[in-house]
């Protein structure tokens, strides 16, 4: 089962692919049963060499800095031909469009539900909203158990003498 930060990272990543004008991206959830090695695919096409490569570069940048997440491995980067960014999780394949359609991974994985980016932004939103939910619920069930501690009120502080410096002590001697 996929936990809403990886959900989180593969919405970043599809916005990384969407940005650099990457064309039919698609995600891919994938079935346990007839797949353990990782929750989602994350699939898109370039239109050339440096396209593939760029959208990769940015995709890593964005997932490094907003999660701390780096890859496990990547492949494919030098050729630019086909990138595969594994996050464990999920896996990244970059393509370009004779390479894409020559694989055809969509087609391998037939069992995979197709998911609409927008669809998995609103079911991510829903889980946030319930999570926070119960996080209120219990904060003011905790705050109606506890009972109020009392605080004493603060004592004023005593002055204190300076004492003279060396220096002081001897111009007056």
């Amino acid at each position: 089962m996929a936990t809403a930060e990886t959900r989180r990272m593969v919405l970043v990543a599809a916005a990384a692919c969407d940005d650099k004008k990457a064309e039919e991206t698609r995600i891919l959830e994938l079935d346990p049963s007839d797949s353990g090695f990782t929750d989602f695919f994350l699939i898109a096409s370039g239109t050339n060499t440096r396209q593939v490569v760029s959208i990769s570069d940015e995709i890593e940048i964005r997932l490094k800095r907003e999660f701390g997440a780096y890859p496990n491995s990547v492949e494919g980067r030098r050729q630019g031909e086909w990138v595969l960014m594994d996050y464990v999780d999920f896996v990244v394949h970059i393509f370009l469009a004779e390479k894409r359609a020559f694989y055809d991974i969509e087609r391998l994985r037939k069992s995979a539900t197709r998911v609409d980016i927008d669809e998995l932004t609103a079911a991510l939103t829903e889980r946030v909203k319930a999570a926070r939910k119960k996080t209120a619920a219990k904060k003011t069930a905790t705050a109606r158990k506890a009972p109020a501690k009392k605080v004493a009120p603060k004592k004023a502080a005593k002055p204190t003498l300076k004492k003279e410096s060396g220096a002081k002590k001897r111009k007056n001697r």
